[in-house]
């Protein structure tokens, strides 16, 4: 039995959709269970949120790329994190991470490379995509892993969509596949240690 928490921050509603789809994915591998925490538009989890995380196996760590980086609502999400740092409270434990941003590019590797940061700083044990890209001549918008990203999930909603219209169907899928790589992976990581 695996438990993911999913951690992230949503300017728009795009990101949430994700994450969403992420933590569908981590619950629906056997023997385990997975459940969202969002980083408020202050940049601060709700007062539980921080134990939750402790209790996590894994951590899915989830922002819309801004500027070439992730919001600041998650950097700051992201410094507070010194607190279970110091005592080594994620140390081992699985992480992962996603963004959305509007262009297809937008920098998003940027924003999954200061993750893959925190979570070196933390200890933790970093999980990528595992999935080919879909990058032949017969590939379509709507195929997994479009975006070909390895570090970790990506998605694109148009700058003018809705929640409702963005991200597309072949990036959330992608996403619910990534949450139960995710959960499967902080299974045998679990095991392992126990």
């Amino acid at each position: 039995m695996s438990h993911t928490v999913v951690v992230y921050h949503s300017g728009y509603g795009h990101t949430r959709k994700q994450a969403e789809a992420v933590q569908q994915g981590a619950a629906s591998v056997s023997g385990a269970s997975a459940e969202l925490v969002e980083i408020n538009a202050e940049g601060q989890l709700a007062d539980d949120g921080w134990e939750k995380l402790e209790k996590a196996d894994a951590i899915v760590f989830g922002s819309p790329t801004y500027m070439g980086g992730p919001s600041w609502q998650f950097k700051r999400f992201a410094d507070a994190s010194s607190k279970p740092w110091f005592g080594s409270k994620w140390k081992n434990k699985v992480a992962a991470g996603f963004t959305n941003s509007a262009s297809m590019n937008g920098d998003k590797l940027s924003t999954l490379h200061y993750m893959i940061t925190l979570a070196m700083q933390q200890g933790m044990v970093w999980v990528g995509t595992g999935m080919m890209p879909a990058n032949s001549k017969a590939a379509t918008r709507n195929d997994v892993n479009w975006l070909g990203s390895f570090a970790g999930a990506m998605a694109q909603s148009p700058s003018d969509s809705s929640p409702e219209e963005g991200p597309p169907p072949g990036d959330l899928e992608t996403a619910r596949l990534f949450g139960a790589r995710v959960a499967e992976t902080a299974a045998r990581w679990t095991r392992q240690l126990s």
